[in-house]
């Protein structure tokens, strides 16, 4: 990696993911599956803008209407002026430009001292230093989510080009391997890398096809998390997500790396949504990468699909030789290789 990546203290610990901007024409669709499947507290700010909370801050998930269908932003709160403007400076001594967000951007994210910069795939990425908080009492079918000090969930992402994203969020966050999957899915093998940038055991996963690249999922995230408060919580929204007619994509089951219990259903854009619970907690003095053989030690089975949904799946592989990726190289560089 280029020498002014790493300038200055490590920022490491300091970014949490802290919400997630989505693009969507499906508002009455998105309602009744944040609010009624998952569990969420829902305000509608206007016809073209409704948001989702999961505690107090007043935005976890912002929803604008659009044709994307997808995951346009992600928010880091990043914990004070200093590790915010270190972050800044390395950006623009790569060369990246900036934009600062304005008044009424903010606000709608519930947050102060908004920046934005190119990010891999397309996803925008978006820091800010405090967050505001909700004087409302929240309604959600939920008990509660698991925010706090670790982030609000993560994201992941389908890539041909796994080693750069990998050296994007190093070179912004001192993100740190945690640990790597290999598994084979329908004749085709994957490597998974999974990315920390506080104690949460992965803020961003990155899964690659092995041999030739392609990547077969349309949209910029494969699935996106929330963390449960509680086992029940996940139980409950697994029922009321079957019983409300949304898809799932994979029953409940365990991970192998992370250990956290989830289950992962399909939002009206089409990626996936994963509610999980109790994932373990880095401990920074004795972790060391290691890789794991299977996503699951039990469950995640596919639901429902067709062998004409894995024909699409190949169609989209194929069709992605043909494209090329955006790894924002001014700030992903060569890449990094696994530990």
């Amino acid at each position: 990696m280029n020498s002014a990546a790493t300038t200055g203290a490590s920022v490491f610990g300091a970014a949490h993911l802290g919400y997630i901007v989505i693009e969507t024409n499906r508002f009455t669709d998105w309602r009744r599956f944040g609010t009624d499947a998952i569990g969420m507290h829902h305000d509608a700010l206007s016809p073209d803008l409704m948001r989702f909370r999961l505690d107090d801050q007043e935005c976890r998930f912002l929803l604008r209407r659009g044709p994307a269908e997808d995951v346009v932003a992600t928010g880091w709160h990043i914990d004070d002026h200093t590790a915010f403007e270190q972050i800044e400076a390395r950006v623009r001594a790569h060369g990246v430009p900036l934009t600062t967000g304005t008044d009424e951007e903010a606000a709608l994210r519930g947050v102060e001292r908004l920046l934005r910069f190119p990010g891999p795939k397309g996803i925008t990425q978006e820091i800010y230093t405090t967050p505001k908080v909700s004087a409302e009492p929240l309604r959600m079918l939920a008990s509660g989510f698991v925010t706090g000090d670790a982030g609000m969930g993560h994201i992941a992402l389908t890539s041909t080009r796994p080693r750069q994203i990998r050296g994007y969020f190093h070179t912004v966050f001192d993100a740190r391997l945690t640990d790597c999957i290999d598994e084979t899915i329908s004749g085709v093998r994957l490597r998974i890398r999974f990315l920390r940038v506080n104690e949460r055991h992965h803020s961003v996963a990155v899964a690659a096809t092995r041999g030739l690249p392609m990547d077969p999922i349309r949209t910029r995230v494969q699935h996106l998390n929330i963390q449960a408060a509680s086992l029940d919580d996940v139980a409950r929204s697994y029922q009321r997500v079957h019983e409300l007619g949304f898809d799932m994509a994979l029953s409940v089951g365990q991970h192998t790396n992370d250990r956290e219990l989830s289950y992962y259903a399909r939002t009206p854009s089409g990626f996936e949504w994963e509610v999980g619970w109790n994932p373990v907690v880095v401990d920074e003095t004795t972790w060391e990468p290691s890789t794991h053989q299977g996503i699951s030690v039990w469950g995640h089975l596919p639901v429902g699909q067709t062998i004409v949904d894995k024909l699409h799946q190949f169609r989209l592989g194929a069709r992605s030789l043909t494209r090329s990726e955006d790894t924002v190289p001014a700030l992903s560089g060569t890449g990094i290789a696994d530990d």
